[in-house]
């Protein structure tokens, strides 16, 4: 009998809270801190704390010859983005949407909000039917409404900051002296923001996110891309279990099924980590295992044909169609 040697349910999972934490601050941060925004009152984005303006500011451009402001813009607009895209594009045709389940701060907050409303109605969305007596009480609704707008609230300050001055901004904020076009900004981003982490938060990651669909479109094209596998030689182990790796989902996917079914996968792992912790009396271990995927029908998002057995009797290959 093999001895198990299964991480601990949190040892994955705080490795992810410790991403997720350090890269919800740096959203909230950067513009604070000059990391990166784009300045409206200058017209001109500001990274590490220096102006990047590609060193095309009028002056230069109208006394500069033709080549030489092409040789800008190709040096410094397009040569990164050169770079940049495919960089995002090998990452997630490797790993999926691997950015999204340990870096986007939406994410972090889909699964905060998730968690805060199975404590309420034990179902993380207001689309599953609520379990017999968890409906929750009128004080925890206003809780998680109140808890919601905050969040938006906060959203909407953040993405103003990419915009305008950080410290004025907030300084005006604080002194209620908020300008008119500011103030609809923060009004209205905070009412969107809400309704979407009340409602619509992880149907948002699943079809409104164009990041998110790219990167699912990659992965889907590497039928050897990681992926969380389900072990079915032992599948009589689940009988017993109340799925708790489909409850532990925050984008609601059927974690047991096939790439194709998981298409929105965020590689979370949270699955992963529920099985971990079903099963971690069983000295087989956990069903659920991230790892390379093998090509197949299932694995890719057009599917493939496969050669049947018989061409090894026939000699001719017989096609079939997924």
């Amino acid at each position: 009998m093999t001895v198990q040697q299964a991480t601990p349910k949190d040892t994955l999972q705080s490795k992810r809270l410790f991403t997720r934490v350090s890269f919800f601050g740096l959203f909230l941060l950067a513009p604070v801190l000059n990391i990166f925004r784009y300045d409206l009152t200058e017209a001109r984005f500001v990274l590490l704390g220096f102006p990047l303006s590609f060193n095309l500011n009028l002056d230069w451009v109208v006394q500069s010859s033709p080549s030489d402001v092409a040789s800008q813009v190709l040096l410094w607009f397009i040569l990164p983005i050169l770079v940049l895209v495919p960089l995002v594009l090998w990452v997630a045709w490797k790993w999926g949407r691997i950015y999204c389940g340990w870096l986007c701060p939406h994410f972090s907050v889909v699964e905060t909000i998730n968690d805060l409303m199975t404590r309420i109605t034990g179902r993380p969305t207001l689309w599953e039917a609520f379990k017999k007596g968890r409906r929750g009480k009128f004080i925890h609704w206003a809780g998680l409404t109140l808890a919601c707008s905050l969040i938006g609230f906060s959203w909407a300050l953040a993405m103003l900051s990419y915009l305008l001055p950080p410290i004025p901004l907030y300084t005006d904020l604080v002194t209620s002296n908020l300008s008119f076009y500011p103030s609809v900004f923060l009004a209205i981003a905070t009412l969107v923001f809400t309704l979407d982490f009340l409602f619509a938060r992880h149907l948002f990651c699943k079809y409104g996110c164009a990041f998110g669909v790219v990167q699912s479109i990659a992965w889907m094209t590497h039928g050897r891309g990681k992926l969380v596998t389900f072990d079915t030689t032992r599948a009589a182990a689940c009988q017993n279990c109340t799925k708790a790796c489909d409850e532990a989902c925050p984008m609601r996917l059927p974690t047991r099924s096939h790439k194709r079914a998981k298409f929105s996968c965020t590689q979370c792992l949270q699955c992963v980590s529920a099985c971990r912790e079903v099963q971690k009396n069983n000295p087989e271990g956990s069903l659920l295992h991230w790892q390379p995927g093998e090509p197949s029908r299932q694995t890719v998002l057009i599917p493939i044909h496969q050669l049947d057995t018989r061409q090894q009797s026939t000699g001719k290959p017989v096609r079939q169609r997924a």
